[in-house]
């Protein structure tokens, strides 16, 4: 372990960006968000950014082809190219585990191409939480918010910055930046351990840190899917689709073509269970109600996709849905009214 003192952070900032693009949370007049690092640029105390990291590997919107057409000539343009390195600093616990989530999907066979690129060029450099808030569940899901994932792990204390290898990437990165760094002592650690267990306390007491997700999981399809909560659960529900924007691990996206008039370009964008169209076919929409809808989504992240993931579950408990669903109706209160006396 190394450690910097917060008053040389962009130092330390410096000497990252020199080895590849870096970016680290910054506070907009919309929120915090992630922007690329640039001198003056300070580092937010926003827990977590308004939209989750996940856009640096399944971006919202990008290309996948090109055709140029001349006469009854198709050519077929491979748009893709060798993404540059680069380093996504500040991510907290919850979104770290989402990119577990979002690699079963898109490094499972047939692996998209696309994500596996970003994926492989990323060094992450989680952040450990010192105040969660009231709206955080992540520890439903089996996540400590005080020792996260990554390449590097970081715990911020109040005049320094303590940084942690987990991965080979994160070893390398490290040793690029050893002219601004120093290794930590024992008294170090010590403190960094006796913050870890404070910061865990701070979760015990938490609003949110009896809710179980024991009553869902592999196998519960018959259980739920027709329960009469449904009804009335989805009954407010807007169907504007933020709660799947703001996700860190939804992943749905749709394909259409643009004419430019001189070929056609080929993109994916974000899509959303949500929305009366998605999914559309010739025949029609497979889900013709909000409630079927509604389902499907909560369906999908507490049953559907532990069912075929070894049990891991598609919430991380960020509390983003929490924050911005304009009606207030989010996961927690689906869990709450279908599972019971096992929600605490």
């Amino acid at each position: 372990m190394v450690k910097i003192s917060l008053e040389k952070i962009n130092d330390f900032f410096a000497a990252v960006a020199a080895h590849g693009t870096l970016y680290i949370p910054v506070d907009t007049s919309a929120g915090a968000k992630y922007e690329k690092w640039e001198n003056g640029k300070k580092l937010s105390d926003a827990l977590n950014t308004v939209r989750s990291p996940k856009d640096f590997f399944f971006p919202q919107t990008e290309n996948l082809m090109e055709f140029k057409t001349e006469g009854n000539k198709i050519e077929i343009i491979d748009t893709r190219t060798e993404h540059e390195d680069f380093v996504v600093f500040g991510v907290r616990a919850c979104d770290v585990k989402s990119f577990e989530v979002l690699d079963k999907v898109f490094l499972s066979e047939p692996v998209d191409s696309f994500y596996k690129n970003r994926r492989e060029h990323a060094v992450t450099v989680s952040l450990a939480c010192t105040k969660p808030h009231e709206t955080c569940f992540c520890g439903t899901f089996g996540i400590d918010a005080a020792e996260p994932g990554g390449d590097v792990v970081c715990y911020k204390t109040a005049d320094a910055l303590f940084l942690d290898a987990k991965t080979e990437k994160g070893e390398k990165l490290l040793a690029s930046v050893v002219s601004v760094t120093e290794k930590a002592e024992k008294a170090d650690e010590a403190e960094v351990e006796e913050q870890k267990k404070t910061v865990r306390d701070r979760l015990s007491k938490l609003p949110l840190a009896n809710l179980k997700a024991d009553a869902f999981g592999d196998g519960k399809t018959s259980k739920f899917f027709n329960a009469p909560e449904w009804k009335e659960l989805s009954e407010s529900c807007l169907g504007c689709g933020t709660c799947t924007f703001v996700c860190p691990t939804c992943q749905c996206y749709d394909i259409k073509d643009f004419n430019t008039g001189s070929g056609v370009k080929r993109f994916r964008c974000w899509d959303s269970c949500m929305y009366s169209d998605f999914t559309k076919m010739s025949a029609g929409q497979p889900r013709l109600t909000q409630l079927e809808r509604f389902r499907q989504r909560f369906m999908h992240k507490l049953v559907y996709f532990p069912t075929n993931n070894d049990g891991m579950f598609s919430c991380v408990g960020c509390g983003r849905c929490i924050n911005k669903c304009p009606i207030q109706m989010n996961i927690v209160k689906v869990m709450k009214k279908l599972g019971g006396g096992e929600n605490g």
